[in-house]
C-alpha cells in the first residue's frame, strides 16, 4: 500500500481545493484528520481526469475514515446484484495515473486538515 498524505489549507472563505501526486491502484481507505477545520466541513473527493467520486461528505465535525466503494455492473451495463437480496456489489474505486482531486467548502478562515489516503498499488 501507499500513504498519500495531503494537507490542506483554507482560504478566507473556507474554500480549498488540492490535488495528489500521481497515483494508480485501488483506493482502500480516505481518513481525514481534523486539525482545526471548522465543524461542518464539506469533502468531495474525485479523480480529476475522469470526476469519478470517492468520497462526498457534507457537515464533518471530526476526523473519520471511510472505505469508499462503487457499484460494479455486468458486461451489458447492468448493475450486479446479490442473488438473494438484490443488494448491489460494490468494489474498490480503481485510479491509473491520475490524480486525486480534494476540494473543501466551510472549513473556515485559514484552517488546516489532513487527508490520508491508502492506495493499494
Amino acid at each position: 500500500m501507499r500513504r498519500l498524505k495531503l494537507t490542506i489549507t483554507t482560504a478566507a472563505d473556507g474554500s480549498a481545493t488540492a490535488y495528489s501526486p500521481r497515483v494508480a491502484g485501488k483506493i482502500h481507505s480516505v481518513q481525514y484528520v481534523k486539525t482545526d477545520y471548522a465543524d461542518g466541513v464539506d469533502f468531495t473527493v474525485t479523480c480529476e481526469a475522469t470526476g469519478e467520486n470517492i468520497w462526498t461528505e457534507s457537515n464533518v465535525n471530526a476526523s473519520a475514515v471511510r472505505y469508499p466503494r462503487a457499484a460494479t455492473h455486468s458486461q451489458a451495463g447492468v448493475a450486479a446484484l446479490y442473488a438473494s437480496g438484490g443488494t448491489a456489489v460494490m468494489d474498490k474505486v480503481a485510479i491509473a495515473s491520475d490524480r486525486i482531486k480534494v476540494v473543501i467548502a466551510a472549513g473556515g478562515n485559514a484552517k488546516t486538515g489532513a487527508l490520508h489516503i491508502l492506495v493499494d498499488e
